[in-house]
């Protein structure tokens, strides 16, 4: 099995799984049988439970050692583990739902995190987080809060990440030119990046064109004191959408981005198809936990830095999460399994930062100290740099995201090519966005 190679999109997926979870009785398979208000069954026998999650042969070895490590510690406890890379990853849930064989718990993230909440497919980990059976006490409060819907703990991160700028470090050293900092306004960074293709001759464009990155708009927003939502809407008007597409048609007038061909291609999310390992930027929009991932893709050094703009537009970012299904048996099991992953040291040190920094503070002390690889201590570095810099924590996404950001990608590439202008599009996304959110 390969690594995880792109950003989820599961949009079809999603529509699978929501269609063999509603009406469904929270019957056979022998996960599904109890009401998520009934307690685990206490008895003297083995317990299984059943674990799924999307990621590469690195991310499995490290989870699968873990769950070992609590198996000792709990020796009637097994675990029956699934995983697999994140192309088809929810449509393979959609799949076990529709066999009445959802994992007890599985690995979701922020796209689908409102929507499995609302429509009841994630177990409410509320009660668990009161009486600190589910301790979260020592994760950033804002960290925290971003796995609440609506007042409820439905998921806990498994990992914080950062929106982030990887760049080519050698590339820089070979032209003679200064690293991107954090706090760089945009439009220095625009500036900055049409500096790298014309000394490089056009060999090589400054930056990625980021103008379909919903990460990078919604920072962008924030530094402007507006939000990507405002609760089943979105939380910006045309006028702010239509600054960000001509910023963006500016610095693709002045060079600094590279064709329209080649950001379609890295649109996808995959990593290895980013514009900064295939050599055709000296930047690219990434999470910072992915900064490993990438750098084995190249053999040029990467640097890494904050996308522009303040960082207090930055907020603690969950890079995915753990939920548990509503109707498992062992409800109990799923959050005492869930606060071992985040709060116990042997097990941090186990899983390591391949799922970003540890959610805990203290247990993230101590893996960090740990760190030897340089790779890691730069994602690592981002991460403490940032700290006290970033702000508060928007709710997350609601329901109907994933399509909103199918729609901006489609609208930015529209512009790219132009089949429409920076006005129509913008016109367009705006109505189709909104539908998408009201359905």
């Amino acid at each position: 099995m390969r690594a995880p190679q792109s950003v989820p999109r599961p949009g079809l997926d999603r529509r699978r799984l929501l269609g063999a979870l509603t009406g469904l009785p929270l019957v056979g398979g022998g996960l599904a049988g109890c009401g998520p208000e009934e307690e685990s069954r206490v008895d003297d026998g083995p317990l299984e439970l059943s674990v799924f999650w999307w990621g590469g042969a690195r991310r499995a070895e490290a989870t699968e050692k873990a769950l070992r490590l609590y198996s000792q510690q709990h020796p009637r406890v097994r675990f029956r583990v699934t995983w697999q890379g994140l192309t088809g990853y929810y449509d393979r849930l959609a799949t076990q739902a529709t066999g009445g064989n959802v994992p007890d718990l599985f690995q979701i993230e922020d796209t689908v995190l409102t929507e499995y909440a609302q429509r009841g497919i994630v177990l409410d980990l509320s009660r668990y987080v009161t009486d600190n059976r589910l301790d979260l006490r020592d994760l950033p409060p804002n960290l925290a809060r971003y796995g609440q819907v609506e007042g409820r703990t439905v998921a806990v991160p498994a990992g914080q990440t950062n929106a982030a700028l990887v760049y080519n470090r050698d590339l820089l050293r070979r032209l003679g030119l200064a690293e991107p900092r954090t706090g760089m306004s945009w439009k220095e960074y625009a500036r900055w990046a049409g500096q790298i293709t014309r000394v490089s001759g056009n060999r090589v464009a400054g930056t990625m064109d980021a103008s379909g990155d919903y990460r990078a708009l919604w920072l962008w927003l924030r530094g402007q004191g507006s939000e990507l939502y405002q609760g089943r809407q979105l939380g910006f008007s045309s006028a702010e959408l239509l600054e960000w597409f001509e910023f963006w048609e500016v610095a693709r007038h002045d060079r600094a981005t590279p064709s329209a061909a080649l950001v379609e291609l890295a649109d996808t999310g995959e990593l290895d198809r980013q514009l900064v390992v295939t050599g055709h930027a000296a930047a690219s929009f990434a999470w910072s936990h992915q900064l490993p991932d990438l750098q084995r893709l190249t053999h040029d050094e990467l640097g890494l830095t904050a996308l522009p703009g303040t960082p207090a537009a930055q907020w603690p970012r969950a890079s995915m999460y753990w939920a548990g299904f509503r109707g498992t048996r062992q409800p109990d099991l799923v959050a005492d399994v869930i606060n071992f992953l985040t709060t116990n040291v042997a097990a941090g040190r186990i899983l390591g930062t391949e799922r970003g920094l540890n959610a805990s503070v203290p247990v993230r002390r101590y893996v960090t100290d740990g760190v030897t690889d340089r790779v890691e201590k730069r994602m690592i570095a981002l991460d403490n740099a940032l700290g006290d810099l970033m702000g508060p924590a928007p709710a997350p996404p609601p329901e109907g995201h994933a399509q909103v950001r199918t729609l901006l990608v489609a609208a930015a590439e529209s512009i790219r090519a132009k089949r429409s202008g920076a006005r129509a599009a913008t016109s367009r996304f705006m109505a189709q966005a909104s539908s998408a959110l009201a359905a």
